[in-house]
């Protein structure tokens, strides 16, 4: 009995530390492991060893405007210092018979430099995390065409997710014309 006591105490002391930090991070309603994605994947892209993540607040009526909804956790300012680096949309997407989080990490100037698949929930479909998949989104910005099938390579066993993919990255800089028209970001 005493045994389990200790383990009780034990894990609600990590979760009592793991909310006091996440809760000063500015991204408290994401999921411990999500966060730890989030942040490998600005680490590593961004080649970054200390880095802030700014929460950006959409106003409602902005939001309106936009293709993806904005009104929670999704868009931060990458920041170095006092210096924006670039920026991370983080969204969702539906697959077969689930969902997938996923990160779109942006330049200053709005191009995308990286996309990746952070937890996929599903056995089948997981080529879309592939970095030789999602390359195809590298240098993109508003405007450009994405067509699955057509300047996006179609997977072959992966075409719901796929698709789903293609369709979020694309909303997703539409949106993000859209936050740049109102001056939300740069």
């Amino acid at each position: 009995m005493l045994k389990g006591n200790n383990t009780s105490l034990s894990v609600g002391a990590t979760l009592l530390v793991a909310l006091l930090f996440f809760g000063f991070t500015g991204t408290d309603k994401i999921s411990p492991r999500l966060q730890q994605k989030l942040q490998a994947a600005v680490q590593t892209t961004f080649e970054l060893e200390t880095f802030q993540l700014q929460l950006i607040a959409v106003p409602s009526e902005v939001n309106t405007q936009t293709a993806v909804a904005l009104d929670g956790e999704q868009l931060y300012r990458v920041m170095q210092e006092e210096t924006p680096i670039g920026y991370a949309y983080l969204g969702q997407a539906p697959s077969m018979k689930d969902i997938f989080d996923y990160v779109v990490l942006f330049n200053p100037d709005l191009t995308i430099k990286k996309s990746k698949v952070l937890i996929y929930r599903e056995n089948y479909g997981r080529q879309i995390g592939s970095q030789r998949w999602l390359k195809q989104f590298i240098g993109k910005r508003s405007g450009d065409p994405l067509t699955y099938g057509e300047n996006i390579d179609a997977i072959s066993g992966a075409t719901i997710s796929a698709k789903s993919m293609t369709k979020a990255i694309a909303e997703v800089l539409e949106s993000m014309a859209v936050l740049q028209q109102e001056g939300l970001v740069q």
